[in-house]
């Protein structure tokens, strides 16, 4: 039992050595980092960037706030990156995926000269005040009054104003070219009878990145379209599109890697090829030729569809809407509101009952 005590205390005094030498090694590993990143940044900037960066941490895993307000951008991050200091702004922006607001946001819309007055009119009354700055109309015609009122974002193609094929793919062809000189991360194409829920399209295209390959849309066909192989005549080739007149949105990634296939009026012929209008011209270059899938998004809507069974209590959920007539027979959302007369297309119903603000709404 006496010769265990000693041997006992050694080890004792043994491990209170390791254990300080440990220690030691830790702090200078530490000293020795911290020099490297902070190199240049006196101790009270470094100490603000270590607070800072556990700030990051946390606001990383919060949720987004709701959207709200219809001035300015739509950015629902809980923290504006631009706050912090410009140290975190880095280490934010290499691992945090970018967050769409509405000036990142291209939307054109195609119309024609002879519904300037009416459908283009509608527009500007309405949903168009909510992005003005986004907004671009394509048209065949020049027109100087819309476009003073448009701040100068109405543009003549100088395509035919016919609605046959070729006139289609043009107009196309000059907004997916417009898109590509700009510097904006999205591409939401619409029609001249679409109405668009301008906070619900940018709360939709924050769930999605950019910088990765997205056709959003929605078909109007219940399986792929068939069309005969140009090339092997022999051979069918199926795929789906996105309707035109519900609007579809590509992400920035996607129509770069178009470009070869589609920009400087390429799009035009193979539109020609496949003999083909504008939207179904989209789906082809992106599905068939570029293997990129349609990723289909319910809350668009088209005139092809029967506007009636949409139910009220859904439109705040919904992204477009359109409209149309035959013969007698109007193709609109069922709302109360203004009288048929005054608004027989229901977007002036439509926009005061999501924006009840708007001066022309009733109190």
């Amino acid at each position: 039992d006496k010769m265990r005590f000693p041997n006992r205390k050694y080890l004792q005094l043994s491990t209170l050595v390791v254990g300080f030498l440990y220690i030691g090694v830790l702090v200078c590993h530490t000293v020795s980092v911290s020099d490297i990143v902070y190199e240049g940044l006196s101790r009270s900037e470094v100490a603000d960037d270590l607070e800072n960066t556990i700030t990051v941490k946390r606001w990383q895993e919060r949720p987004p706030r709701s959207l709200s307000g219809l001035n300015g951008d739509y950015d629902v991050g809980s923290n504006d990156i631009a706050d912090y200091h410009p140290f975190i702004d880095k280490i934010v922006q290499t691992t945090v995926r970018p967050t769409t607001k509405l000036s990142d946001i291209f939307i054109s819309v195609k119309t024609t000269g002879p519904f300037h007055k009416t459908r283009l009119e509608l527009i500007l009354k309405t949903w168009y005040a909510l992005a003005k700055e986004q907004v671009r109309f394509f048209t065949d015609t020049n027109d100087e009054e819309f476009q003073r009122r448009t701040g100068g974002r109405l543009y003549n193609t100088n395509c035919s104003s016919s609605h046959n094929r070729k006139a289609l793919c043009c107009k196309m062809s000059v907004e997916f070219d417009s898109f590509l000189e700009s510097d904006k991360r999205w591409m939401c194409h619409f029609d001249d009878d679409n109405y668009v829920n301008i906070p619900n399209l940018v709360k939709l295209l924050q769930k999605y990145n950019p910088q990765d390959d997205w056709y959003l849309g929605k078909p109007s066909i219940k399986t792929p379209l068939e069309i005969m192989n140009r090339d092997n005549i022999m051979q069918k080739i199926a795929f789906w599109f996105a309707t035109g007149g519900a609007g579809f949105c590509i992400s920035r990634a996607l129509a770069l890697k178009m470009m070869p296939l589609a920009s400087g009026g390429k799009f035009i012929s193979v539109g020609e090829k496949i003999r083909l209008p504008d939207d179904v011209t989209m789906g082809y270059i992106i599905e068939h030729l570029l293997n990129k899938q349609l990723t289909v998004i319910e809350e668009f809507h088209s005139h092809l569809e029967p506007m009636k069974f949409l139910k009220p209590d859904t439109f705040q959920d919904q992204i477009s809407f359109s409209y149309s007539n035959y013969g007698s027979e109007m193709n609109v959302v069922n709302i109360e509101g203004f009288d048929v007369k005054d608004d027989p297309t229901r977007f002036l119903s439509l926009h005061c009952y999501l924006f009840p603000s708007f001066s022309f709404c009733p109190s």
